[in-house]
């Protein structure tokens, strides 16, 4: 289970408002990506309703749901309090209303998008700010530190390189090269925030859900340093133009990740609990599909075959960032609640019971048509099949519907 402490807890509206938020826009985002079929079938990525449906979904959803879950976890992972609730609040509502106003001026009208956008920066700046001034007071810092504190200045460094890509459509002139801002943009969002955050909470999360104790931290600084290392020298291949660098950047990525999978498995093998429970296991499973696209990104950056490197960037949002995130929430959300609504009514009334705030069952049936539909939605964009496209991305709108209504479910408990 998640530890309290009544010192550290954050006011539970906080991280709620933005799980909530995020689990509607997912539902939004899939349903945009179902009409984008046929631009995405023929490669192409760049037009307008694949960026709102990708960024629905990644700022309306990951994004959002990443910042929900940091207010509540920071503050028991590092033992510090939230440095201002109250800014939080505010952060969520500017975060919440300039994704929203960004997501539709890039599909009605991208060359107005910049000033949406300048109130989706300042939402995330004041998510930094909020951050930073909260892992300054951590009295002792750690291996995990230095992953989230490296995941924020990626998130700010995508934003960065967001925001000039905006100004370029806003203005009709480059400040630098199109191609380049895009690369980075993606690079380190995509490759750089979300798993430096995942890989940095897992180290807290996967010891807690499977009572795992004593097993050694030492492979996670070289976990860091070569992820790390494998993002600057991929960023670099961007600046040269060298596929041979690229190759090498995808190749350190690899190993790093493959040092982070060898890592949970010890983790999992001094656990005290035989059987996991399904949500996690399905977090662990997005840890394996990872690794898997991490070597097809490898394979493909010796070839150089964009197409189908976008392809794999896409699916690596599906099958790792979403997947995780989704595994987390059925576990994280409902004990949240339950902790709220009943954790001080035991032994007063008759109050349900951790498990009977979500049905297990039915969460392993959705994680499981998430699966089949995102590997269908994979092999549909390999193949060019709109057909199967149509059927898979189908499923993966009625899963973030189902998904929705779960979560909004538990709430109202």
């Amino acid at each position: 289970m998640i530890p309290t402490n009544t010192a550290y807890e954050t006011n539970i509206r906080l991280p709620l408002l933005f799980i909530v938020f995020g689990a509607i826009t997912f539902a939004a985002s899939q349903a945009v990506t179902l009409t984008a079929g046929l631009a995405m079938i023929n490669g192409a990525f760049r037009l307008p309703s694949v960026w709102t449906a990708t960024h629905l979904a990644i700022l309306g959803f990951a994004l959002m749901v990443a910042m929900g879950a940091m207010y509540q976890l920071v503050p028991v992972a590092f033992l510090t309090p939230i440095w201002s609730e109250r800014l939080g609040f505010a952060q969520f509502f500017i975060t919440a209303a300039g994704m929203t106003l960004f997501s539709a001026s890039l599909a009605f009208h991208a060359r107005a998008a910049l000033f949406p956008g300048l109130l989706l920066v300042l939402g995330i700046v004041l998510f930094l700010l909020q951050m930073a001034m909260t892992l300054r007071k951590q009295a002792n810092k750690n291996i995990m530190t230095l992953f989230v504190s490296t995941a924020l200045v990626c998130l700010l460094l995508t934003i960065l390189f967001g925001l000039t890509l905006v100004f370029h459509f806003w203005s009709g002139t480059q400040t630098m090269d199109h191609l380049l801002a895009l690369k980075t943009h993606i690079l380190f969002g995509v490759f750089g925030w979300f798993p430096l955050l995942i890989i940095g909470f897992s180290y807290k999360m996967v010891p807690m859900f499977a009572l795992a104790h004593g097993f050694s931290m030492k492979p996670a600084r070289y976990v860091y340093v070569t992820y790390v290392t494998g993002l600057a020298v991929t960023f670099v291949s961007f600046l040269q133009n060298s596929q041979a660098t690229f190759a090498a950047g995808a190749g350190l990525l690899f190993i790093a990740f493959a040092l982070f999978v060898y890592h949970i498995s010890l983790m999992l093998r001094k656990r005290m609990k035989k059987r996991l429970d399904r949500p996690f296991q399905f977090a662990l499973f997005a840890i394996a599909a990872a690794l898997i696209l991490h070597g097809a990104a490898l394979v493909l950056s010796y070839v150089g075959d964009d197409r189908h490197i976008a392809i794999v960037v896409y699916s690596y949002l599906l099958g790792w960032i979403m997947l995780s995130i989704i595994g987390y929430l059925y576990k994280i959300v409902p004990f949240l609640w339950w902790t709220h609504r009943y954790s001080k009514k035991i032994g007063k009334e008759n109050v349900p019971t951790l498990k009977q705030m979500m049905n297990e069952n039915w969460t392993t049936v959705q994680c499981a048509l998430f699966i089949v539909s995102a590997a269908g939605v994979t092999i549909a964009l390999a193949i060019s099949s709109l057909p199967l496209f149509y059927i898979a991305q189908g499923a993966m709108t009625l899963f973030s519907l189902l998904f929705a209504g779960t979560i909004i479910s538990v709430l109202r408990k």
